[in-house]
């Protein structure tokens, strides 16, 4: 028997060198030697740095990948195990039609959804944390509301600022169908002046953005999550009574 023990040791079996690998990944990424695991019917996505799109960011920069996100979204959608999600926003915006896609997936999803943002939800930032059935925001936390920018070169034609122009009125339509700010507010403070330096715009800190009627309550993860189960509890017992029926 010691002998096989000791066999054992000198010769580890490929699960025993995984787990030596996940927990030396652990400890270099988290600090921490053991990660907490828990099966749950909630899917969290996170939309943290810049919502990288079309164009591929510099490597120091942090940033949301909107082709790793989309079959996020697609996969909570399909699994019979997820029954809600919520989309956690620390983001200083990127590149609008991404932006717009990952916002429309989440207005489209079936499933209760519920947002919060915390330290930041900026610019393109904002439909997305507006897509959710239901939105929160963090007391300190705050949202940039300006026009839509690009950046780099540009050609000073009519058809670029049609162009433009086009696309911010994508991003208005959005916000007013899934806020309750409307269109006429929502383009007072985009195009405010004297609220951000050499620029225009707004920016809003927690309770403002409810007072606008941008988002839907102040609160933290505690409140999101217990809105998102009271609304899976609700999904599930409609469910049944429609079965009975």
């Amino acid at each position: 028997m010691e002998n096989n023990e000791q066999t054992k040791e000198t010769n580890p079996t490929p699960d025993d060198d995984a787990k030596r690998k996940s927990v030396a990944q652990a400890i270099q990424q988290l600090g921490q030697t053991n990660v907490p695991q828990l099966e749950s019917n909630i899917y969290c996505m996170n939309v943290i740095g810049q919502v990288e799109g079309h164009l591929v960011m510099p490597p120091q920069n942090k940033t949301t990948k909107y082709e790793h996100i989309i079959p996020q979204i697609v996969a909570a959608e399909q699994n019979k195990n997820i029954e809600g999600m919520i989309i956690i926003l620390n983001t200083v915006g990127g590149d609008v039609e991404a932006g717009l896609a990952i916002a429309e997936m989440i207005a489209t999803m079936s499933k209760p959804t519920v947002s919060i943002v915390l330290g930041g939800g900026h610019s393109i930032g904002v439909p997305i944390a507006v897509a959710a059935d239901v939105s929160f925001i963090a007391e300190t936390a705050t949202m940039t509301i300006h026009p839509v920018r690009l950046t780099g070169l540009v050609i000073g034609v009519p058809q670029t600022f049609e162009y433009l122009e086009k696309m911010q009125d994508r991003v208005i339509r959005f916000v007013e169908q899934h806020s309750n700010i409307g269109e006429k507010n929502f383009r007072e403070l985009m195009f405010r002046t004297g609220d951000l330096a050499r620029d225009i715009g707004t920016n809003v800190i927690g309770k403002d953005a409810v007072t606008y009627g941008l988002i839907d309550r102040v609160g933290g993860i505690s409140s999101a999550l217990s809105e998102l189960n009271r609304m899976i509890k609700e999904r599930k017992e409609s469910t049944q009574e429609e079965l009975l029926q």
